[in-house]
């Protein structure tokens, strides 16, 4: 059996929305300590729809696809349907990742969480804290890997 299914190694390949938005109206980034994997997410909103993301992510193959999939899953949705993709969500649109992988689709929820938060925060839109994961609005993981 594959440790990677075939959805796995087309967005690890073949990767969906690689880059950086100008002017991005939300930019989120994360990272692991542990693993080394950093990812930035960009965001374009127009009328609390995302009409453009884009990512940068260093790391492994799973983390690359986990991004991919994660911008395929947010482009043109409302804002608020973004806010509730979870990691599961993008681990089952890859057809799974292998189970010591699981962390790369955690750092994709997380990395489009903090570009709405930066988003919420830079056009002062009011927001449940709660609503936003730690690590993705402390950003203390990145200050970690940099260490």
């Amino acid at each position: 059996m594959a440790l990677y299914s075939e959805k796995v190694m087309d967005h690890f390949r073949n990767p969906r929305n690689v880059g950086v938005i100008e002017q991005a109206d939300g930019i989120g980034e994360v990272g692991n300590a542990k693993c080394g994997d950093i990812m930035k997410i960009y965001l374009k909103i127009e009328n609390e729809i995302i009409t453009d993301v884009k990512f940068e992510t260093f790391g492994c193959g799973s983390a690359i696809a986990s991004s991919s999939m994660a911008t395929e899953l947010i482009k043109g949705k409302p804002v608020a349907e973004a806010m509730q993709l979870t990691n599961k969500a993008v681990a089952e649109a890859l057809d799974g990742l292998p189970p010591h992988k699981l962390h790369c689709s955690v750092l994709a929820e997380e990395a489009i969480k903090a570009a709405v938060k930066d988003y919420y925060d830079r056009n002062d839109i009011a927001y449940d804290d709660r609503q936003f994961p730690d690590c993705a609005s402390c950003h203390h993981c990145i200050g970690e890997a940099d260490a």
